[in-house]
């Protein structure tokens, strides 16, 4: 059991180097299993859904690191918060993509949504809920988790000024509420 659960390890890691280098279109079942030098009848053993489902296990991955990411700088309050996701989003854009952007099964705000998933939503609803006052914080959340996210979409498509990047981050923070206590 722990060769296999090693061996989809090892697939999910090759994928993610790969799509982090060249994209996801790059990312095949034929590539991978050349790659890391498996059978195409490995992979798919592994992963019944091909590369659907290797983007999945990738971008759970991805929820679990961002989480820890999150929960690490969830002292530095909203400012913190809005940091750590712009960092992660930057420094992994293959994979942010598989989590955020690229059609996939995964859903949030769901009974059947991914705990690991969930965990992610509640590292801001921890910032967000102290400043939200007598709105619906779990609204707020999804508000500010779709600023972040905007902020980090158009400015990876180069649709946003370099030189206001930090100010339009304070901004956000500022007007979400300068500093969870």
């Amino acid at each position: 059991m722990r060769d296999r659960t090693e061996r989809g390890q090892r697939i999910v890691a090759a994928a993610r180097e790969l799509a982090e280098a060249e994209g996801w279109d790059a990312v095949t079942t034929r590539r991978l299993a050349a790659l890391i030098e498996y059978s195409q009848p490995v992979l798919y053993s592994h992963f019944p859904g091909g590369k659907e489902a290797i983007m999945t296990a990738a971008a759970l991955e991805g929820f679990a690191e961002l989480a820890a990411a999150l929960a690490g700088a969830r002292d530095g309050g909203l400012a913190g918060i809005a940091g750590a996701y712009i960092e992660y989003a930057e420094a992994k854009p293959a994979l942010y993509d598989a989590m955020f952007t690229l059609a996939s099964e995964l859903r949030f705000a769901r009974d059947d949504t991914p705990e690991v998933m969930k965990a992610n939503f509640a590292e801001l609803l921890a910032v967000i809920e102290p400043v939200a006052g007598e709105q619906d914080a779990g609204v707020l959340t999804e508000v500010f988790w779709s600023t972040l996210h905007g902020l980090v979409t158009l400015d990876r498509g180069h649709r946003l000024s370099p030189a206001h990047r930090d100010e339009r981050l304070a901004l956000v923070v500022e007007r979400f509420g300068a500093r969870a206590d």
